[in-house]
């Protein structure tokens, strides 16, 4: 079993963007709860819940590309 390097890089930049996204999401749903009275309470909230599901999302993709890289794809039969 060879490493593929390109597969593991690119599985380390996708560890970078999850990180920042499971920080910014619950910062901004946070802040949406603070300001409920607001106008714009709902845009938040949804954008909010949009990067929370991206983070948990972009988790499993990476945890997939990494274990890819370091072990291989499944060969086709």
């Amino acid at each position: 079993m060879k490493t593929d390097k390109f597969l593991l890089i690119k599985g380390l930049r996708f560890a970078g963007i999850t990180i920042a996204l499971m920080f910014a999401a619950p910062v901004i749903i946070s802040s949406a709860f603070k300001n409920q009275e607001h106008a714009f309470f709902w845009p938040v909230i949804i954008i909010g819940g949009i990067l929370a599901i991206g983070a948990v999302a972009g988790g499993f993709y990476t945890i997939k590309l990494m274990m890819d890289g370091l072990f291989g794809r499944k060969k086709q039969n």
